[in-house]
């Protein structure tokens, strides 16, 4: 196929500094926890997306000096000549691909936790962070300020010892000292370092001309810069368009993003529950006007019809992207060979951001192969033919895992591979998921398999065909998996008790479930309705909002110490509490459902069991935990003869089906099988490259892992 001509805009090379993108595509930095300490993990990640066209990769933030540490985070690190080597690696194999390497310099006074260095914060004005527990910094003095611009100077240095091409003087999200010392919600100073606006921008002035004066032209300088804070008492859209102005000729390109990890990251990183795609142009074309340099722009892109809009429209010079090129690292080449309805798109389910927040490596739902790629030596476009390609295969039920799992064995050449599910049409729970509210975009899971598997001539879909124990053992397939999934407990059973709750019976008319009234269409009797929230991820929050818009008076319990609290990894929860609030929920954190009546719920305090509560309800909703739905699986294991007998030689479950987990997890799962169906075991996986130092072990025997 070939490129539509619409897009060749896109395909035109940018002049960065001394320095030139070859496209329009450049992924921005983003926290992946491979830092420096997973140096192979972090070089094959961000190469990944050089090989699939993204122009300019990015690391994600860069700590300068032992003074800005924030672990147990693990972001990237130029310290010394030994993070040199580390980030080099990445550089190289960038630069393999013809894109640039990009690093974002990070200094994080307040904000810097500094567990590891144990050195105590240097910051603008000695006002805890706001973002931390416990934390807080001293104020630099004069010496002391050139002294932390020396730092910058030398690790602008390193990064161009490293081999970086673009060295970003990172002053965005509230994060860096140098958006602190711009920001008067941070900056109190009375000296030339406080006060006026002219003084408040001195510091990341003079910062950025260092450092440009060090690296010459041997790199591009370039600034991340908010265009809002969107905090009260903070740094105004007015005051950061005109540092634009007193910066830009000093910068060769602007990355442009909205708000603050500080406070709310999710108003940047906007999950699809709250915003579509291009949900920053607004406050993009007020940037324009104030800027002869190239502009960045992010807003979760992945329609090229859009992007080519924004830049011809002079909105944007550049697409910035970070969660669709963490979904599609191969979005770029996609869309320059015309192979549109290939592209992964981002759900916007911010679960890569998820992990990263719970001081865990990144994964993404679409895309199972991200941080993959070297610990596992995963492609996400490649797929090796499999040794026992003359097998059949049968995958019962095609929910999230199952697809997968069959996409992946239809790729790797399996003789022919059934998609068999009870229901009459592929997706499982994810077909009615998205009907929530505001996660109409989750859909694109099952969309995207549905494109992929619709493609592979090996892979077969039988919709509406519930299968028995002995159906499995006599369907002629060599290799069973089977992925059936899993359903809301009908009883109450949850993890907080560990037990039921009396009276909580789904069978009853006024006790339910999410997939009766998802799925089944039970009605939801009275006009009161409880939630009792056991999951505190997205189901119980968007069951409240979805009966609260029917007109409902809904009140959500739920024994966390607060709503939905996997939401806070996601950066949805202060949004999530606002719209409720404002639909009429009543919120109740850290309280526990003991009992199911008609027209009435019994209840208490989780730190109040002898003091009982009630509340009136006229119908009650049971998000209390998942169950794995195995009896299939398990009846098959108990018929090891029959299997024998009848040529299958191997039986796996994958998905909820094993446990219930997140559709990430699932998706995984099901892809990790497919990947291994011809290992030795593929029940056990195969082991991964641990990036760890080993007594006694040599820096060349380290080096060996790496190639």
């Amino acid at each position: 196929m070939t490129r539509d001509p619409r897009h060749d805009l896109l395909f035109e090379p940018v002049q960065v500094g001394p320095k030139t993108m070859r496209n329009r595509f450049y992924k921005t930095a983003h926290c992946s926890s491979f830092g420096v300490d997973w140096p192979g993990t972090q070089a094959h990640f961000r190469a990944m997306a050089a090989e699939g066209g993204w122009a300019c990769v990015s690391t994600e933030y860069c700590s300068i000096h032992p003074s800005s540490d924030s672990h147990p985070s693990v972001g990237a690190r130029l310290w010394d000549a030994t993070d040199v080597r580390n980030l080099s690696l990445m550089c190289d194999m960038l630069h393999e691909h013809g894109s640039l390497a990009g690093v974002q310099l990070w200094y994080g006074a307040a904000h810097a936790r500094n567990y590891e260095s144990r050195l105590p914060a240097r910051g603008v004005s000695q006002i805890p962070s706001d973002y931390l527990f416990v934390q807080s910094c001293y104020e630099a003095d004069r010496r002391e300020i050139r002294e932390l611009q020396g730092w910058y100077v030398a690790a602008a240095r390193r990064a161009r010892s490293a081999g970086f091409d673009v060295v970003n003087v990172y002053g965005g999200h509230g994060y860096p000292i140098t958006y602190q010392f711009l920001d008067p919600y941070y900056n109190k100073r009375t000296d030339e370092y406080g006060g006026s606006f002219e003084n408040r921008a001195r510091f990341w002035l003079e910062t950025i001309e260092l450092v440009k004066e060090a690296v010459g032209d041997d790199c591009a300088v370039i600034a991340r810069h908010a265009l809002d804070s969107l905090r009260e008492g903070g740094l105004t859209a007015e005051e950061c368009l005109s540092f634009m102005e007193l910066a830009d000729h000093l910068i060769d390109l602007w990355d442009l993003q909205l708000g603050g990890v500080i406070g709310e990251w999710g108003e940047d990183s906007l999950a699809s529950r709250f915003g579509g795609e291009n949900f920053q142009r607004p406050w993009l074309e007020r940037a324009r006007p104030h800027t002869a340099k190239p502009i960045v722009g992010v807003g979760r892109f992945t329609n090229p019809d859009t992007m080519v809009e924004m830049v011809r429209s002079g909105v944007i010079d550049v697409i910035g992207g970070a969660r669709p090129s963490i979904a599609d690292p191969f979005l770029p080449r996609k869309i320059e060979e015309g192979r549109l309805d290939d592209i992964r798109e981002c759900i916007g389910c911010n679960v890569c951001a998820g992990r990263y927040m719970q001081r865990s490596l990144l994964i993404c739902t679409q895309n199972a192969t991200a941080g993959e790629e070297y610990r596992r030596g995963w492609h996400p476009e490649r797929f090796s033919p499999a040794r026992n390609a003359g097998n059949d295969v049968l995958v019962v039920g095609a929910g999230p895992a199952g697809m997968e799992c069959a996409r992946v064995l239809g790729e790797r050449g399996m003789r022919r591979v059934h998609l068999v599910d009870a229901d009459g049409d592929m997706g499982g729970a994810m077909r009615w998921i998205p009907k929530l509210p505001g996660l109409g975009e989750w859909g694109r899971v099952v969309n995207y398999r549905r494109v992929q598997l619709g493609k592979l001539r090996n892979v077969e879909l039988v919709p509406g065909t519930k299968l028995t124990a002995q159906d499995v053992i006599e369907y002629g397939a060599e290799i069973v998996v089977v992925a059936t999934g899993a359903r809301w407990a009908a009883d109450g059973l949850n993890g907080v008790s560990h037990d039921t709750i009396p009276g909580a019976d789904a069978s009853k008319p006024w006790v339910l479930t999410p997939e009766q009234i998802m799925v089944d269409g039970k009605p939801v009797p009275g006009e009161r309705v409880l939630v009792y929230d056991c999951d505190g991820y997205f189901m119980g929050v968007g069951l409240a909002e979805k009966l609260a818009r029917e007109g409902k008076k809904v009140t959500l319990v739920t024994p966390f110490s607060q709503i939905s609290p996997y939401s806070t990894f996601t950066l949805e929860a202060p949004r999530l509490n606002r719209l409720l609030r404002g639909l009429g929920v009543e919120l109740l954190a850290e309280h526990m459902v003991t009992r199911v009546d008609e027209g009435a719920v019994a209840g208490c305090h989780v730190y109040a069991a002898d003091r009982p509560l009630e509340w009136e309800a006229g119908s009650v909703v049971l998000v209390t935990q998942r169950v794995s739905e195995d009896a299939l699986y398990r009846e098959l294991v108990g018929s090891e003869e029959g299997l024998r007998a009848n040529g299958v030689t191997g039986l796996y479950r994958i998905g909820d089906c094993v446990v219930p987990r997140l559709v990430a997890d699932a998706i995984f799962d099901g892809h990790r099988l497919a990947r291994e169906i011809d290992s030795d075991d593929p029940a056990t996986p195969l082991p991964f490259i641990r990036e760890h130092r080993v007594l006694r072990a040599t820096d060349e025997e380290f080096d060996a892992v790496l190639r």
